[in-house]
């Protein structure tokens, strides 16, 4: 088995590829033991090599097809290319080819695939389950959990559909081999991993130590600050690269920022874009077309260009077994690559943010059951009529509620939910002690930033590799690295970008559930807010921080938000046709705040600031309200339009924007009382706060 697996590897990589460290030993587990094995090995050591490989071998034995299940469907194009090479078969089942589904389910019945892939997140779905499963689970020759440590509740990436994987495993007829792989488990997460999937699982793993990654860690407290240090240092850097960031906005921003200095960078992200925009990204900087990717953790697991030059953290992750996996996209058959992160003052609030949300409070899981009790089976978005939730945290309850047999689902046009009679209790000591090692993550990783001695040395330890050992290579071994030094007129210019990055306010088209009963959900099209701007994202560098000062401790807004405003309306977005008078959101706890402000604005601007629209009630604040339905419910109960309206175009001021229902509703009533265009004009954007 040895030479021909050999052959097959210089087949798919090239006339002098041998096997790298516990390859062989991996695939002789599987084909020649059919035993079940956990790889744990560092990033770029070749998992899916092992995979495709002994998919190839097994099938000459006559082994039915593999069933790969891998959250990185969209990113394992070069591997499915390279396994082609070799005479693999590969098919995916996933929601973005429902039109091939019946091709390839033809094709398994008929011997065709070599191997499946499905997401996770597949085997939630009623139709898979009970048409294709059952056909897969009783032929399959090997099953493939890539990224295994999503099956921990402990690992940095849990995903709760991979827990259904334990129930395929109860499928697969006896002697099925089984092969997990991922690169960021600690002791910790193995052990739950091995007590999911059972006793049997053996356990290769490897040095996690990467020879060619020069690390270093550098505190840059401003965001102006770090956007000059990349200008400045990111020329000098090899090759291409990724720029990780910690939010959508940031990713954008600093694209937008690098690209203004003529350095070509691109914002990757799954927030609104098409997967064919994120592929043509991907392979922009596989050909080496952008000098970088500015990306959230969307470019992730499973993205591979070996010869990537750099890595780079525009913000602090929350963990160091989350950094090692992003750092170590870098260099993976280069002698020499970077990592370098970056840290700021937002980190730690954005990460306590995400350790904050990752468990839904049990009080909110408890009302959801009561009221799909009460009125199941109901779709998400008819019980956001019924719940202040937010719907991601109502799907994410929705989800683990599930799984934890507390809840059913049907299928009648989409999925609806009921209440089960099987019993449920938090398990509130779980939670407890997770978010406790979250937390205990998050302090681990400040004390990597300043940690003097082997920054190699420091991630092993933390993943537990019973090899660490100093690397010799990093700033800190070295005693040598970049400098967190910028030129103070380039901090200087990048702080005048963080005052003049606004952001588009899109208009809504469409009411949320439950606003207008019995009637079409869709807003007219001349009832549409055209499309506005915000002056800054809420707390962020440049003007947020002046916002928050002006709402929550003086209720006034200084002179340089109004000058900013007006700059923005008047040199940067200019709309056409140009407002001829004003008017601004009412609030009854600061009635004086948006007033005075607009006013202002108006004087500059030259034209009139008319009060029409008044509170008849004095709501709850919109942040307060958790979903589209109770924003929109909230807003119309109190909002109400005065006096005869002007038919010139209008431009519409309020302080933050959040949901955009009180812009959305203020417009609706604007032009249907015969105003000419609305357009939404505010200090700041909460929206992702």
């Amino acid at each position: 088995m040895k030479a021909k697996a050999l052959k097959y590897l210089k087949d798919m990589l090239g006339p002098d590829a041998e096997f790298r460290s516990g390859q062989l030993e991996a695939i002789q587990t599987v084909v020649e033991e059919r035993r079940q094995l956990l790889v744990v090995q560092r990033t770029g050591w070749g998992k899916s090599m092992v995979y495709f490989l002994a998919t190839k071998l097994l099938r000459e034995q006559g082994a039915g097809p593999t069933l790969l299940i891998s959250p990185l469907l969209a990113l394992m194009r070069n591997q499915i290319k390279m396994a082609e090479r070799i005479g693999i078969r590969a098919y995916t089942i996933n929601s973005t080819n429902q039109k091939d589904w019946a091709e390839v389910e033809k094709m398994l019945q008929d011997g065709c695939c070599d191997i499946v892939l499905i997401s996770p997140e597949r085997l939630n779905n009623a139709r898979f389950r009970k048409n294709v499963l059952p056909g897969i689970a009783n032929q399959v020759g090997m099953l493939v959990v890539d990224e295994a440590h999503c099956i921990s509740d402990w690992g940095h990436d849990f995903r709760p559909d991979y827990r259904r994987i334990t129930r395929i495993l109860q499928l697969l007829p006896v002697g099925v081999p089984v092969l997990c792989t991922t690169a960021t488990a600690n002791d910790r997460v193995i052990a739950d991993i091995q007590d999911q999937l059972g006793e049997g699982l053996s356990i290769l793993r490897g040095p996690l130590r990467r020879t060619s990654l020069r690390l270093q860690a550098l505190i840059i407290p401003s965001q102006a600050s770090r956007l000059a240090w990349l200008a400045q240092n990111l020329p000098k850097l090899p090759g291409t690269g990724i720029i990780y960031c910690l939010t959508i906005a940031d990713a954008e921003r600093v694209a937008r920022w690098l690209c203004s200095k003529d350095i070509q960078v691109k914002a990757y992200h799954a927030g609104g874009r098409d997967p064919a925009d994120r592929e043509e990204l991907e392979q922009e900087l596989l050909d080496n077309q952008v000098k970088a990717l500015a990306a959230t953790t969307a470019l992730g697991m499973g993205y591979d260009k070996p010869d990537l030059g750099f890595v780079i953290h525009f913000q602090r992750p929350g963990s160091v077994i989350a950094y090692y996996q992003q750092v170590g996209r870098a260099g993976r058959a280069l002698e020499k690559a970077y990592g370098i992160l970056l840290n700021g003052d937002e980190d730690d609030e954005i990460s306590q943010y995400f350790i904050d949300s990752a468990f839904p409070d049990p009080k909110i899981s408890q009302k959801i059951l009561d009221v799909l009790k009460d009125h199941g089976p109901i779709k998400t978005n008819q019980l956001l009529t019924k719940l202040n939730i937010r719907q991601s945290l109502a799907e994410k309850a929705l989800k683990l509620l599930e799984l934890d047999g507390a809840v059913g689902v049907e299928y009648n046009g989409g999925r609806e939910y009921f209440r089960t009679p099987n019993p449920w209790h938090p398990d509130l000591e779980r939670i407890k002690n997770i978010t406790q090692q979250r937390e205990d993550e998050l302090q681990e990783m400040q004390n990597y930033v300043t940690h003097d001695e082997c920054l190699m040395e420091f991630l092993c330890s933390a993943l537990d590799d019973p090899k660490a050992s100093s690397c010799g290579i990093c700033a800190n071994c070295q005693g040598r690295g970049f400098s967190s030094d910028v030129d103070q007129a380039l901090a200087e210019e990048a702080n005048a970008f963080l005052k003049s990055d606004y952001l588009l306010i899109k208009p809504r088209k469409r009411w949320p559930q439950g606003i207008l009963p019995g009637e079409s959900r869709i807003i007219p099209e001349n009832r549409w807010l055209e499309e506005g701007r915000a002056l800054c994202a809420y707390g962020d560098s440049g003007w947020g921080s002046l916002v928050i000062k002006g709402k929550y401790s003086d209720n006034y807004f200084e002179n340089a938000l109004v000058e900013g405003s007006a700059d923005l309306i008047l040199k940067s977005w200019k709309p056409n046709p140009f407002p001829t008078w004003m008017t601004g959101i009412p609030s009854m706890r600061h009635p004086d705040l948006v007033p005075s402000f607009a006013k202002r604005l108006s004087e500059i601007l030259k034209i009139p600031f008319i009060p029409h629209l008044k509170r008849r009630s004095n709501a709850p604040e919109q942040k307060t309200q958790e979903n589209s339905t109770m924003q929109a419910r909230n807003v119309l109960g109190s909002l109400e339009l005065y006096g005869r309206v002007d038919s010139g175009p209008v431009l519409l001021v309020d302080d933050i924007i959040d949901s955009g229902w009180t812009l959305t509703i203020a417009g609706y009533l604007l032009l249907e009382n015969g105003s000419g265009p609305v357009y939404p004009c505010t200090l700041a954007s909460a929206k992702g706060k």
